[in-house]
């Protein structure tokens, strides 16, 4: 399979399909480590930081890249942590988007 942070989010139309949990298997095994699936609607990863500037910073570095691909997490922002959560508000579940986002942001970090 091509690498997800290879290809770039498309826009998503209201009513189109959430994927089924086998695509939804086959998208998490491209991520790194540490996202987790929540009902089967979002993916979610703790990012851990040394203190909040670091957090901050990373989060910024999220926001920009969230707005050059036109896919917008849920960024949780506390001292030394930043929880994001990914999920296609407009169909209310997951979309290969939410994956390409996650596999990208992941690139963030390292």
């Amino acid at each position: 399979m091509e690498s997800l942070t290879n290809k770039k989010c498309v826009p998503c139309s209201i009513g189109a399909p959430t994927l089924e949990p086998e695509e939804i298997k086959k998208y998490f095994k491209s991520l790194k480590g540490g996202w987790k699936v929540i009902d089967n609607k979002k993916i979610e990863k703790t990012y851990k930081f040394k203190d909040f500037k670091e957090a901050l910073d990373f989060t910024n570095k999220v926001g920009k890249l969230a707005e050059k691909e036109g896919h917008h997490p849920n960024i949780h922002l506390s001292w030394g942590k930043v929880v994001i959560e990914v999920w296609t508000h407009k169909i209310g579940g997951l979309h290969k988007n939410d994956f390409i986002l996650a596999a990208k942001i992941d690139e963030i970090e390292s």
